[in-house]
This record gives C-alpha cells, structure tokens and sequence, in this order.
C-alpha cells in the first residue's frame, strides 16, 4: 500500500471510527472504570465474536452489557444458566392452539442482539451445546423450521471462577468458539470510591443512542480494510505456531507444558482483533501492539496446559507470557 493510500485510509477510519470514544462516555454515566472490558465487548461487535467472560459476581459485567446494547439501540436479553434449564428454553418452541388446532413458534431469548448468558458453566451440555450451535450457525432450528438470528448477535457468556459445585464446565473445543475471554478485575481504590458516590449520590443519567445496528454491520467491513503488513501476519502466525510447536522457535522450555496448542481459529481472530484494536486507537493500520494487547485475550483459552504445568502451578497466562518474549517483534 502507498503512502498516498494509507493516509488517506488513515483519515477515513479516524472519521469512522470516533463513534467509539462517544460510546465510552455514554457507558461511563453507568460504570465506573471497566475500560478494557468495554473495549473487548467493542471489538467483539466489531469483528462478530462472541466473548467469555471470567470474574466474580459484581464486577458490572451485566451493566455493562445493558449498556452498550442501549448505546447502539439493540435488542438486550439476560438468560440466567441454571442445571434445570432447557434448550427450548433458550432458543423457543412449538406451542400448541387449541382453538385453531395448529401450532404456533414462540421464540426463545436468543432471538436478540445481545444476549447475556449468565454462569454458563451452571447449565447442562444440551443447553450449552444449543447455545453453541446458535453462535456458530447463527441461526436456530424450531420444529421443521430454521430462523435466522437478527444481526449484529453477540453472545456474552459469564463464568464465575471462585464457585465450582454444581457447574458443568465448558469442554475446550467448545470454548475454542468464543472469540476472546476476558479476565474481568475487581475496580482500583479510586475507582471503586467513585463508584461509591456516583451509587450514592447522584442521579443516573440516561444513556443516549450513538451508532445504529446497520451502521455497526457497516463498520465490520471497514474494520477489515484495516492495513496490516505482511510483517505483522507473519508475526501472528509465528505466535499461534510457537503454542504448538515450541522447540521449533527456541522454547524448549515450553514443550512439556503445553499439552495442545492454539487452533488455526486463533490465528484468524488475532489478525481481527488486533484490526479492531487498531480502529479503536482510530488508526487505519495494525501494529505489533495491537497483536500484543488483544493476544491474551484471544489466546488464554486455547493454549491447554499439560499435567506437568498444572502440578507446577503454571497457568496458560504464564506460557503465552513466554511465547510473546520468545518471538521477535516485527
């Protein structure tokens, strides 16, 4: 790409993209911090990725959700994962109509936007595993009939990491479908006295539409134009191999710790992810510190530790840590 042709993609995704900073300061009039876990739920909208989210309960993780589906004028549904409950209902079913004697559809809650799947791990494989199929078909199957979901549909799934009885977790190749899970922390000192007084104190504002549905399927395709040198896609295809084959990019050390490497799906929600990143920085080229922000993120659920790791209390975050160090940055 030109000079000529990078300024002016420059300049365009600038303009595009400063609907992004108008969104945070809407989600700030009801959150409090929590910038990076908004960004994420940005760039999964962006890119058409669903997200796993991982932290305690209380940490705004539904708020926030709430209010970037108000930000952008969407269809927001919060299913709560429970071991009772059923994919019907999830996805919808046929219901009989005694007067007429036909059956009617009546659609599930996954006929939205934006759903929440609260502590997804709470629910049986069959409810996972409808839920699954719906993010990768995006669409469902009720009776003999198959409904495409609405677009832009996200699905934001919650675990929580301190409470493991009565949860069924998410086998890894089902995982492997999110396309970033996030580690959402608890808020700073400062941030959580401003969360303190702004519950307290004042009035909630109301959150205004920034950006419509259509125009955020729009932006996907721009998104994609994003320059990114052929440096950089080397660079993210030696870090998702060096997770696979360790010793052949000098990180003996590595090899008896990882019991399978990132899958090619890794490589390619890098490479959008890190698109996104940029255009959230309202830059129209991806560099090496995109791929690095956003590589955990991506990375941290498909990286599998093996036995050796676990009785050396060597976690994934640890190993993909060692993989960036070890892999010369373009």
């Amino acid at each position: 790409m030109s000079e000529f042709d990078l300024a002016a993609l420059n300049e365009r995704i600038q303009s595009e993209s400063a609907f992004v900073d108008r969104i945070s300061e809407e989600i700030r009039k009801v959150i409090v911090g929590q910038q990076y876990m908004i960004e994420r739920l940005i760039i999964g909208l962006l890119c058409n990725g669903h997200i796993l989210l991982e932290g305690v309960p209380g940490l705004a993780k539904t708020t926030a959700v709430q209010a970037l589906s108000n930000t952008i004028a969407a269809a927001f549904k919060r299913i709560q994962f429970t071991p009772d409950l059923l994919p019907a209902d999830l996805i919808g079913t046929q219901i009989y109509n005694q007067q007429s004697g036909d059956f009617y559809v009546k659609k599930g809650p996954i006929f939205a936007n934006l759903v929440l799947a609260d502590e997804i791990n709470r629910a049986p494989a069959k409810v996972q595993s409808a839920l699954l199929e719906a993010m990768q078909e995006r669409q469902v199957t009720i009776g003999d009939e198959t409904y495409p979901l609405d677009e832009p549909f996200l699905v934001l799934a919650t675990q929580n990491p301190i409470e493991q009885e009565g949860t069924y977790p998410l086998p890894e190749a089902q995982v492997d479908r999110f396309m970033l899970k996030l580690q959402v922390t608890y808020p700073s000192r400062t941030e959580e006295l401003a969360i303190l007084r702004q519950i307290t104190r004042e009035e909630v504002q109301p959150i205004q539409q920034v950006i419509s549905p259509k125009e955020i399927i729009r932006l996907r395709t721009t998104v994609r134009e994003i320059y990114m040198d052929e440096k950089i896609e080397n660079y993210i295809v030696d870090l998702v191999r060096a997770t696979r084959e360790p010793a052949k990019y000098q990180l003996d050390e590595l090899t008896d710790l990882i019991e399978y490497g990132a899958s090619p799906r890794a490589t390619i929600f890098l490479a959008m992810a890190a698109r996104a990143h940029a255009f959230l920085r309202h830059r129209g080229y991806a560099t090496p510190q995109d791929v690095y922000a956003v590589g955990m993120d991506v990375l941290r659920h498909r990286v599998i530790v093996s036995y050796e790791a676990e009785a050396e209390e060597i976690t994934a975050e640890q190993i993909i840590t060692k993989v960036f160090k070890g892999i010369e940055v373009p």
